[in-house]
Order: C-alpha cells, then sequence, then structure tokens
C-alpha cells in the first residue's frame, strides 16, 4: 500500500507562488508515475503534472506550462510541484496520486491508484 500526504497548500495572492510537497511511504520503480490532480468546486478532477518515477519525464497540463515544475527526491520519498504565477482559476483542493505499472496516460486521473487527502490551494485576485 502507498501512503501519500500532501503539505504546502495555503491562500495566495494571484501572480504569488506555493510549493506543494507529497511524502510517500515508498518510493520506487515499481511506482510507474506520480502526479498532482485538482478539483475546483462544481468541476471535474484534473490532471495537472506528472511525473513518470524512473525515466523522470514530465507532462502538464496545457494551462500550467510554464508556470508549475514536477519534481521528485527519491532519497526522502517525497513529490513536489512548484507553482508560480499563479492565478484565481488555479484556486483548488490539490491531490497527490500514484500509479503502479506502465501507464501511457498518466494524467488521466482514473489511470491513478493512490491517493492523497489534498491540500487546498486558495489564490485571490
Amino acid at each position: 500500500q502507498v501512503q501519500l500526504v500532501e503539505s504546502g497548500g495555503g491562500s495566495v495572492q494571484a501572480g504569488g507562488s506555493l510549493r506543494l510537497s507529497c511524502a510517500a511511504s515508498i518510493y520506487t520503480y515499481s511506482i510507474y508515475c506520480m502526479g498532482w490532480f485538482r478539483q475546483a468546486p462544481g468541476k471535474e478532477r484534473e490532471g495537472v503534472a506528472v511525473i513518470r518515477t524512473g525515466a523522470g519525464s514530465t507532462n502538464y497540463v496545457d494551462s500550467v506550462k510554464g508556470r508549475f515544475t514536477i519534481s521528485q527526491d527519491k532519497t526522502k520519498k517525497t513529490l513536489y510541484l512548484e507553482m508560480n504565477s499563479l492565478r484565481p482559476e488555479d484556486t483548488a483542493m490539490y491531490y497527490c496520486a500514484a500509479r503502479m505499472g506502465y501507464s501511457s496516460a498518466c494524467l488521466n486521473s482514473g489511470n491513478m491508484g493512490y491517493w492523497g487527502k489534498g491540500t487546498l490551494v486558495t489564490i485571490s485576485s
């Protein structure tokens, strides 16, 4: 079982920055990809950024490209999401997730098997 615990959420002004962290109970090649997903009130959960733990390659949803950066520290078993130039539309509950085994679509939330409880990010204008 993979346990995921997010931290780093909060309230910031538009244009500001936040860094989210996700501590994982295990972080090995058996976990094919990990990522960040978000869900705003009344909207569907969407993939924000994912990383293939072995290769280190990343994918982002178009709306955050150039602003967000996903990274990992395997030694610390921690996943990060650096968010810059934040916008009000980034306001959402952000979840850390992981998948065991290969997938060609890690940005699809339905392909993730393990989820954290989320950390709230609120961006004011």
